[in-house]
């Protein structure tokens, strides 16, 4: 094993992180999955050779993934995670005291394997809302009708197991397994990457259509390609900028905002302004 990990995400142009160890690495029948240790970054977790998360900064996109859509809804219940099999997305919705129930969906069970043993403090898994199913979350979703009131699409870069989580039919299945005040947010890749491109506008195209609202929104991610990182949100009824909405930021942010350490009221308001460049990739 080489001294240095490298992602390339253009040619000869990507990242370079210093690496320890090697902790895991196991071909799934489904994708490369591999548990790095760093010199910087703590374990850092990639699959297919493209990082996933690192200790030291999954905190932004889980807590991004999470509650800009958990406090767009008024009373979320039960929650449908596809992916997420490092548990953290999972950990942010249980913070919310309304969560009766989390279904966390994840195709590949080596990923959580991995996770629960060199991961450790990512994952809530011991908490019993959680429940976990290994299966494939596209049949999983195409197969649930008005059950859930979020869905949050927690997959990996759209090639493999998670290209289907980019295509129009699988948003017309979450759409039908939403009930009707339903919310859902999905990752949708870095707007730095021209060949990102063509799946974020697959995406917002197909939340457009479908959905009453949809924005795209941004974090910053600083081991994912060039650093700024694109999410959609989509509601069938509220704005993610509703008054009720930040009322309910205001009080859950009381009950758990000193365990975050990047979203707040201000955060989750000024994440929806887009750069021109970006908004001109989904105009």
């Amino acid at each position: 094993m080489s001294e240095i990990y490298t992602e390339y995400y253009h040619k000869k142009t990507g990242l370079v992180v210093g690496v320890e160890e090697v902790l895991f690495s196991k071909q799934s029948p489904y994708q490369k999955v591999e548990i790095l240790k760093t010199d910087t970054w703590g374990n850092m977790m990639t699959i297919d050779d493209m990082v996933m998360l690192s200790e030291k900064d999954e905190f932004v996109y889980h807590e991004m993934l999470a509650h800009v859509v958990m406090f767009s809804h008024p009373n979320p219940e039960k929650v449908l995670i596809i992916g997420g099999g490092d548990g953290g997305t999972a950990r942010e919705v249980l913070r919310h005291r309304s969560v009766k129930q989390v279904d966390l969906v994840e195709i590949d069970e080596t990923v959580v394997r991995a996770s629960k043993e060199f991961l450790p403090q990512i994952g809530n898994w011991e908490d019993v809302r959680l429940h976990v199913l290994f299966e494939d979350g596209i049949e999983f979703v195409k197969n649930a009708s008005n059950e859930y009131d979020v869905i949050i699409i927690d997959g990996s870069d759209p090639v493999g197991p998670a290209e289907g989580l980019f295509e129009k039919s699988f948003f017309e299945y979450c759409y039908s397994a939403l009930k009707k005040d339903g919310v859902l947010t999905a990752q949708t890749e870095s707007p730095w990457i021209e060949s990102y491109h063509p799946s974020m506008k697959k995406v917002f195209k197909a939340l457009d259509i479908l959905f009453k609202h949809s924005s795209m929104f941004l974090g910053f991610i600083p081991l994912y390609p060039a650093g700024m990182w694109s999410f959609a949100f989509a509601s069938k009824t509220s704005m993610y900028n509703a008054p009720e909405v930040t009322q309910r930021i205001e009080a859950g942010l009381n009950e758990f905002g000193s365990d975050l350490r990047y979203y707040n009221k201000g955060v989750h308001l000024s994440s929806f302004a887009l750069p021109n460049f970006v908004a001109e990739i989904i105009r």
